[in-house]
């Protein structure tokens, strides 16, 4: 009897034991998985960041990201297979693939969701709590991919005819951004970019009070047209204080040949020709609801510090793509300009630098594999994308890919390689070639200097191994044979 007394009692303070010792580090250290929040835009542009260089636009919540963590110079897309730039970047971010082999396996997302390979789907198998509001636009049930859906958004909020071809000079006043009569962010009563922060703080405050890790997918439609805003936001940008872009020029001379005339949607949202006081007005909406979804991150971030979570948080912020909005006479996305393919992106985490810029080419996709890393899942072979945290935290310097590949349709290719790039449209006839690093604005088009023929065809070579590799099927060889003879 006493015998088993006495086990009882060392029994008992064993379990104490462990009890307090598990308590204190729990107390004193992380737990095992960080949690890991995605905040992602929808065409914005690198250069609508007032901390990245842009004096004219109001951005205190992503300046403070920036001074908090990693912000990646030189982000892209890698392009599209249609008019909708977002569909073919959402498809390679959330399976891992790049670009023609996401499109391949696009028809079978639901197949690979069911079988556990999408992202979301990943970190639920990791342990993770998973959470999705906002824009979607992949094909799959978001559902199927995440614990938690809210709030699921389309493409775009609808347009309407009073949305296109404006101003048309400044008596035109029909559309107004703030105005709730035309829908678009402001169906359902509120704005689309505050439904989203809503849906974001319920579930902090919910994941605030359990232990598990979760990962929120938060995935704004600012800042895609139709570019509302409450009109205070818009009385923020006086149109004399909005400058036009050093590149503007009224129509881009190859418009037609490469996609982007008057029959492309994006392009039809300004007048053709374009004149400086469109530009000026697209800017002014573009800028504002970018300054509104900033004050939105900001109630997110604040709830993150107030829940107790976030030394254990890394937090992720880009968008699907850049846009043009009066660059290079084009309006939209659908180019291999930087303006349009380079979106911002910032990492921030307890062991991330503050105050940091690495300019080594990266995709926005790497996001997907960092996280994986993150979470201490191993990359699957299908993840063609790399992690980030070793050039955010500086033990590696160089970018993990040669070269960065660009395509829309079958009517542009572009390859970015030590600091050049050179943009290939076959319909045209016509190849650019930039010094990115003298011409970050890709104004001046070395194509035709002999001084330079050596480096555009090298460039053109490399383009060509590039496209086997992500298995283009598009011909180049004719308009090599042509811009090389």
């Amino acid at each position: 009897m006493r015998h088993t007394m006495l086990n009882s009692v060392f029994a008992f303070l064993f379990i104490l034991v462990n009890m307090i010792f598990t308590g204190c580090v729990q107390q004193s250290g992380k737990p095992e998985k960080p949690n890991i929040i995605f905040i992602f835009a929808d065409d914005q542009c690198y250069q609508t960041i007032h901390a990245l260089g842009n004096d004219e636009i109001i951005t205190p919540t992503l300046d403070k990201m920036v001074k908090e963590g990693v912000t990646f110079t030189h982000a892209y897309n890698m392009g599209a297979w249609n008019g909708a730039v977002c569909v073919a970047s959402r498809a390679m971010l959330n399976s891992g693939r790049f670009v023609w082999r996401a499109l391949k396996m696009e028809k079978d997302f639901k197949q690979r969701a069911e079988d556990g390979k999408m992202w979301g789907n990943l970190m639920q198998k990791a342990g993770y709590s998973t959470y999705m509001t906002g824009k979607w636009h992949v094909k799959v049930d978001p559902a199927q991919c995440f614990n938690y859906v809210v709030h699921q958004r389309p493409g775009m909020p609808n347009q309407t005819p009073e949305g296109y071809d404006r101003p048309k000079n400044e008596n035109d006043t029909v559309w107004e951004p703030w105005h709730k009569k035309y829908g678009g962010f402001w169906k359902g009563g509120k704005h689309w970019s505050e439904v989203l922060k809503d849906d974001a703080l319920a579930f902090i405050d919910s994941a605030s009070k359990k232990d598990d890790p979760f990962f929120m997918y938060l995935a704004f439609n600012a800042s895609h047209d139709p570019r509302q805003s409450p009109k205070e936001y818009v009385d923020m940008y006086p149109l004399e204080n909005i400058s036009v872009p050093k590149t503007f020029m009224p129509e881009y001379p190859y418009q037609d040949q490469i996609g982007c005339g008057k029959n492309l949607r994006d392009e039809r949202l300004a007048p053709f020709p374009r004149t400086e006081y469109a530009v000026r007005v697209n800017r002014q909406e573009y800028y504002a609801i970018i300054t509104h979804m900033d004050e939105q991150i900001r109630q997110i971030l604040e709830a993150i510090e107030k829940s107790g979570k976030a030394d254990n948080t890394y937090i992720f912020y880009t968008a699907d793509h850049g846009l043009a909005v009066g660059n290079h006479g084009l309006m939209g996305k659908q180019n291999m300009y930087d303006h349009s393919i380079r979106p911002p992106m910032i990492v921030i985490g307890p062991d991330i630098p503050k105050n940091k810029k690495v300019d080594a080419d990266v995709y926005l996709q790497d996001i997907m594999a960092t996280a994986l890393e993150l979470a201490g899942i191993e990359k699957p072979e299908y993840v063609e994308f790399n992690s980030l945290l070793d050039l955010a935290k500086g033990t590696q310097t160089k970018s993990y890919y040669d070269a960065i590949y660009g395509c829309y349709t079958r009517k542009q290719r572009m390859i970015r390689k030590n600091g050049f790039k050179l943009i290939a449209y076959p319909d045209a006839g016509k190849v650019l070639l930039f010094d990115m690093n003298k011409d970050p604005l890709e104004m001046n088009d070395l194509s035709e200097s002999q001084e330079y023929s050596a480096k555009k065809k090298q460039l053109f070579d490399d383009l060509l191994k590039l496209q086997a590799d992500m298995d283009d099927e598009l011909d180049l060889k004719p308009l090599y044979n042509t811009v090389l003879q």
